[in-house]
């Protein structure tokens, strides 16, 4: 017996795989420093577990509403309100287990069998591979580090066809920080109404901006290209509750709700715990983010300029988000071996620099931008410093 083709075409996360294999190495006693990471190296904040805790002792460990309870809803909804300039009743919200899920179940919702998805590059792992799941085709549309990495407008109108169904745009973005200006934003919202297409809008990283950036949510623009956005949000990033698996979606009521149909038959409710949690991270205090986007802020500088004083590398300052996206293509045209083998592109040099400086980094090849590595400033100043010295001596 053979598992099924889907699951065949479905390509591991690379970034998981790197991370699993920095740990393995730790166990192993080597002191690997991991740059790896999509999570901020912060604890939740105490008063969100607090809350938690709470909800325990007073048994609220049962099944909840499948698309959530109605205080998360109403949380979500005034933050919502108050940040992103745009309002949305209940039944166009829906609380999943991590942004994640969202996207996944928002995908199943939109996308029939060889509609097209316009994916910009460098792009997030799994939108590719959950496009690919949806039975959808990702139509890859390459940014590029000359123009921060930003689509544009004339980009998009080159590569929209008869079967184009949905846009992804992540901003700010993982893997580059890239971030959308409304000037920008306006350009892509008019030819999503024109050409009648779908816009996922992933903000997860929407609190984490630097240098007086400023992020805005295309869906704020106007009434009309409203009814065609999926904002997908949560509180894993912000709230440092990456493991808490909160992500939630607001949109059109008629894709709620299938993306609920889709939620009752695979996992149902989200935690009802951590959806209590998160009720005080939105509605509580919020200092701690800008405790956490300071820190990152500095990380973030020191970062960039140390690999731009590694020869071959060069490195945009990333606007939001909290990492750093090198290029290395220097390197790799030079050319060298390692152990007898040769090294030619990002996923060698990842796994180069894990061997040989025992730190774990991302090959950019995982985010469709050969040429590239990703880092991760969710990591101790010292742990960067060090960390950045072992690849700099090892790339000599």
């Amino acid at each position: 017996m053979t598992i099924s083709d889907r699951a065949k075409s479905i390509n591991p996360s690379q970034t998981l795989a790197m991370t699993a294999q920095a740990l393995k190495m730790k166990r192993e006693g080597k002191k690997v420093i991991s740059f790896a990471a999509g999570e901020p190296d912060f604890d939740t904040p105490e008063n969100i577990q607090e809350e938690a805790i709470s909800a325990i002792k007073q048994g609220f460990t049962h099944y909840t509403v499948n698309s959530g309870i109605i205080e998360l809803k109403e949380a979500i909804i005034g933050k919502l309100k108050k940040d992103n300039k745009v309002e949305y009743k209940t039944a166009e919200i829906i609380i999943s287990n991590g942004a994640k899920q969202c996207l996944f179940n928002a995908l199943l919702t939109v996308c029939n069998p060889e509609d097209e998805v316009l994916l910009p590059t460098p792009c997030w792992v799994s939108y590719t591979e959950q496009i690919k799941f949806a039975e959808a085709v990702p139509i890859f549309i390459n940014t590029y580090q000359e123009d921060a990495f930003k689509l544009s407008a004339a980009q998009v109108e080159e590569k929209i066809s008869s079967k184009t169904k949905l846009l992804i745009l992540n901003s700010p973005n993982n893997p580059t920080g890239a971030v959308y200006d409304v000037e920008e934003l306006k350009k892509i919202a008019k030819l999503l109404v024109k050409h009648d297409i779908y816009c996922i809008s992933d903000e997860i990283y929407e609190k984490l901006v630097y240098d007086n950036t400023k992020h805005l949510s295309i869906a704020s623009l106007s009434d009309e290209i409203k009814e065609k956005i999926i904002t997908i949000n949560g509180v894993s990033k912000s709230y440092a509750m990456t493991g808490w698996r909160i992500g939630y979606a607001a949109g059109p009521e008629d894709i709620i709700s299938g993306m609920g149909k889709i939620q009752e038959h695979s996992t149902s409710n989200p935690n009802s715990i951590a959806q209590k949690a998160s009720v005080e991270a939105l509605n509580g205090r919020q200092d701690t983010i800008e405790e956490m986007r300071r820190e990152f802020e500095e990380r973030r500088k020191y970062m960039v300029e140390k690999l731009n004083q590694i020869k071959g590398i060069s490195c945009l300052k990333p606007s939001g988000a909290f990492y750093a996206f090198p290029n290395v293509s220097k390197i790799l045209e030079k050319g060298f071996k390692c152990n007898g083998k040769r090294i030619i592109n990002s996923f060698d040099l990842a796994d180069f620099i894990l061997k040989e400086a025992e730190v774990a980094v991302i090959p950019g090849s995982a985010f469709e931008a050969e040429g590239y590595l990703r880092l991760s400033y969710a990591a101790s100043l010292e742990d960067i410093k060090e960390g950045l010295d072992r690849i700099e001596n090892i790339l000599k």
